[in-house]
C-alpha cells in the first residue's frame, strides 16, 4: 500500500473502493443532497399529475358547464392520455439529455408541466382538459427519464441507491399530496396547487450543476472539476474520480450506431432494461390501482377518497422503507422480495374470485363485470376482507421493489453514449405498457374471466423473479464504471 494510502483519513470521510485513493466526505456532502431535491421536485410534480385525475374526475363529471362536463367516455380519455404523452417524453428526453445535457433537459420538463396545468386551469372546453393532460404527460415521460439520470451520474456509489430511490418515492408522495388536497380543493385550485413543484424545481435547477460525467463526455474538465468539488465538498481527491470518469468516456464514441447493438455491453444492459420495465407493467399495478376504488367500497369505505388516502400512505411507507434499505439491502434482494409478495397477492385475488365463481355466475352470468362480481360475492357472505388484504400487499410488494428498482437500474446500467438513446427506450415501452394494460384489462376480464386475468399477472410477477436472479446484475456499491465493465465481461479489480 503505497504513502497515500496510509494518510489519515479527513474528518467525517471514509475510504471508498479497492483503489483507496478517493475520498468522500460525509461532512460536505450537502450539496449533493441539495442537488437531489431540486430534482426529485420532477416526480413529485409527475406524482401530482398522476394522482390529479382520481379527485379531478367525479368534480368534472358534475360540473355545471357543460362544455367541460365529461361523460364516462371523456373522464376515461382524461385519465389515460398521459400515458400517451409520457411515452412522447421518452422519446424526446432520450435525445435530450444526450443533445442539451442532463440539467438544461430537467430544466426543459418543467415548461410542459406549467403549461399543461396552465391549459387545465384555463379550460373552457373538453379539448383544452385533453391538452393540458398531453402536456403535463409529456413532462412527465421527460422527468421520468431525465431525473434518474441524472441523480446516479452526480451520486456516490455509497448514496446512489437511496437518492435514486427516492424519485420513485417523491412519486408517490406527489399521489398522496393530490389525493389529500383534492378532498377539499375544487378541481381548478387543484391544477393551481400542481404547478407549483415544477415551477420550484425550474428556479431551484438554475444553480446546480451538471452531472460531471455528461460534461467530460463533451471534453469540458475544468467544469467537471468545478461540479465534483461543488458536489463532494473541497477536501475530497477530485483528480482520481475526475480520470475513473474520463477512462471510461476516452474508450466510448461520441455517439451511439446501430451496429453497435451486437456488443454485449450495449445489448446486455438494453435487455436487462425493457425487461424490467415490462415486468414491472405486466405485473398488473395499474389494473389493480384501477380496482381499487371497488375494493374499498366493499370494504365499508363508502367515501372512495378515504380508501385513495389509505393507498397513497401505504405505497410512500412502503417506497421510504425500500429507499432506506436500498444501499444495504441491495437491488436484486428486494426485487425477489418484491416479485414473491406481487406473485402471492394476485394469486389470493384470483382464488377469491375462483372459489365463489359458481356463487357469482348465479347472479351474473357473465362474471366480468367487476362491480357486479363484487355485489355477487357480498350477497354470497364471502370475506369482503381479502381483497382489501391482497390490495394491500400488492401495493406494499410493488413499492418496495419493482416500483422505485427498475427506474434506478436503468439509470445505472447503460454506458454514456448510450444512455439517452436506450433510456429512451425503456421509457416507452414503460408508458405504452402502461396504456396496453389499462386499455386491455376489460377485454382480459371480458374473455379470460376475473381470477384468469389476477392469475395471468401472478405468472408475470413469478416469471420476474427468475429473471432478476439470472439477469439483473447487483449494481449495489459499485461504481458506473464498475458496472459497465461487468457487460463488458471484465472482472472486477
Amino acid at each position: 500500500m503505497s504513502a497515500e494510502e496510509h494518510r489519515p483519513l479527513l474528518a467525517g470521510a471514509s475510504v471508498i473502493g479497492s483503489e483507496g485513493e478517493h475520498y468522500f466526505s460525509n461532512v460536505r456532502n450537502r450539496n449533493l443532497y441539495l442537488a437531489t431535491f431540486a430534482a426529485v421536485l420532477g416526480p413529485l410534480s409527475f406524482g401530482f399529475v398522476l394522482g390529479y385525475s382520481s379527485p379531478a374526475i367525479p368534480d368534472l363529471q358534475k360540473s355545471p358547464n357543460p362544455n367541460i362536463k365529461l361523460d364516462s367516455t371523456q373522464a376515461s380519455w382524461f385519465a389515460s392520455l398521459i400515458t400517451l404523452g409520457a411515452a412522447l417524453g421518452g422519446i424526446v428526453g432520450g435525445w435530450m439529455i444526450d443533445k442539451i445535457g442532463r440539467k438544461l433537459s430537467l430544466m426543459m420538463s418543467a415548461v410542459p408541466f406549467v403549461f399543461g396545468f396552465t391549459m387545465i386551469i384555463a379550460a373552457q372546453n373538453v379539448g383544452m382538459l385533453y391538452g393540458g393532460r398531453v402536456l403535463t404527460g409529456l413532462a412527465s415521460g421527460l422527468t421520468s427519464l431525465v431525473v434518474p439520470v441524472y441523480i446516479s451520474e452526480m451520486a456516490h456509489p455509497r448514496v446512489r441507491g437511496t437518492l435514486g430511490s427516492c424519485v420513485q418515492l417523491m412519486v408517490v408522495v406527489g399521489i398522496l399530496g393530490a389525493y389529500a388536497a383534492g378532498m377539499g380543493l375544487a378541481w381548478r385550485w387543484l391544477a393551481v396547487l400542481s404547478s407549483i413543484p415544477p415551477t420550484a424545481m425550474l428556479l431551484l435547477m438554475c444553480f446546480m450543476p451538471e452531472t460531471p460525467r455528461y460534461l467530460l463526455s463533451k471534453n469540458k474538465r475544468s467544469e467537471a472539476l468545478h461540479a465534483l468539488e461543488w458536489l463532494r465538498g473541497p477536501d475530497v481527491n477530485h483528480e482520481w474520480e475526475c480520470e475513473q470518469i474520463e477512462a471510461s468516456c476516452d474508450q466510448q464514441d461520441a455517439s451511439l450506431s446501430l451496429a453497435e447493438l451486437k456488443n454485449p455491453e450495449i445489448y446486455k444492459p438494453f435487455g436487462v432494461g425493457i425487461f424490467m420495465m415490462l415486468f414491472q407493467q405486466l405485473s398488473g399495478i395499474n389494473a389493480v390501482m384501477f380496482y381499487a376504488e371497488s375494493i374499498f367500497e366493499q370494504a365499508n369505505f363508502k367515501n372512495s377518497s378515504e380508501g385513495s388516502v389509505i393507498v397513497g400512505l401505504v405505497q410512500v411507507f412502503f417506497t421510504a422503507v425500500a429507499a432506506l434499505v436500498m444501499d444495504k439491502a441491495g437491488r436484486k434482494a428486494l426485487l425477489v422480495i418484491s416479485g414473491l409478495t406481487m406473485t402471492v397477492s394476485t394469486t389470493l385475488f384470483g382464488v377469491y374470485f375462483k372459489v365463489w365463481h359458481t356463487h357469482v355466475n348465479n347472479f351474473v352470468p357473465n362474471g366480468t363485470d367487476l362491480l357486479a362480481v363484487q355485489n355477487a360475492v357480498e350477497a354470497t357472505h364471502s370475506p369482503t376482507w381479502l381483497p382489501l388484504v391482497c390490495l394491500i400487499l400488492f401495493i406494499a410488494g410493488f413499492a418496495i421493489g419493482f416500483g422505485p428498482v427498475p427506474w434506478l437500474i436503468m439509470s445505472e446500467i447503460f454506458p454514456v453514449r448510450a444512455r439517452g438513446p436506450a433510456s429512451g427506450v425503456c421509457v416507452v415501452v414503460n408508458w405504452m405498457g402502461a396504456f396496453l394494460v389499462t386499455k386491455e384489462f376489460q377485454n382480459l376480464l371480458d374473455n379470460i374471466t376475473p381470477y384468469g386475468t389476477f392469475w395471468l399477472f401472478g405468472s408475470f410477477c413469478f416469471l420476474s423473479i427468475f429473471f432478476t436472479i439470472f439477469f439483473v446484475p447487483e449494481t449495489k456499491g459499485k461504481s458506473l464504471e464498475q458496472i459497465e465493465n461487468h457487460f463488458k465481461g471484465i472482472p472486477r479489480a
